[in-house]
């Protein structure tokens, strides 16, 4: 990634309600609806990239290009509110009680991957390892693409379905999914699951993420809009 590349203008209200729409149409109609609507996002600002990505994916970038990394040098730090601050190189974290988990991976544009498999840390081990204090409000995520970030409240980032995830499919994560460390907030839309996680920040408060300022819902659970308000128990 240029760290001085453009990153486009934010997404507003109407652009998001005309991609739920293209969304719907491709789960509607299928494969080649999903073509127009790959087609129509692409040119929309706010989304430098979006490609076709294999088994159905989508892949979405909110800068220009995608950001790079080399293992030598990549850590994922732990931080804010924490009695023990780590700085996580990949083979640190390879050493960490591994999870494996197969969940759909549901974005809000509409299209669905079922049953993507994928493994790494849960978030609640890593927060106990770093001595997260359990009576702060939130947990902060920031992408190492230097624009995009998220918020998990502590509750929600002490679910059995939140995932450090370093693997998919049985595989390193490749590089447009968020090589080489994402988060997967499997009950949650894809904006949730944040790419090329860079920290993790114990917080005060839950600050809304890069698309939730144009009008995302902050807690984001999969069918929220088809009317259920609460997440399913794991």
């Amino acid at each position: 990634m240029d760290p001085e590349g453009d990153t486009g203008a934010p997404v507003g209200r109407r652009i998001v309600l005309g991609m739920l729409a293209l969304g719907a149409l491709g789960v509607a109609v299928g494969r080649q609806a999903s073509t127009v609507v790959a087609n129509s996002i692409g040119a929309i600002p706010g989304v430098s990239s979006v490609l076709p990505g294999a088994g159905g994916f989508q892949i979405y970038s909110v800068v220009s290009g995608q950001p790079q990394w080399h293992p030598d040098t990549y850590r994922l730090s732990v931080s804010g509110r924490v009695g023990k601050p780590l700085s996580l190189s990949l083979p640190e974290l390879a050493t960490l009680p591994q999870t494996h988990m197969t969940k759909d991976f549901q974005c809000v544009t509409g299209w669905r991957v079922r049953d993507v498999p994928w493994s790494g840390v849960l978030l609640s081990d890593l927060l106990t390892k770093a001595q997260a204090d359990r009576t702060a409000a939130a947990v902060h995520f920031s992408s190492f693409d230097g624009v995009y970030t998220e918020s998990l409240t502590m509750s929600q980032a002490h679910r059995s379905d939140m995932l450090i995830a370093t693997h998919m499919y049985g595989q390193p994560i490749p590089q447009e999914h968020g090589a080489p460390v994402r988060l997967v907030a499997a009950a949650m839309y894809g904006y949730k699951s944040i790419k090329w996680l860079s920290g993790i920040t114990v917080a005060s408060t839950v600050i809304p993420g890069y698309w939730e300022d144009d009008g995302y819902d902050v807690d984001a659970w999969v069918g929220r809009s088809n009317g259920r308000t609460d997440p399913p128990v794991v």
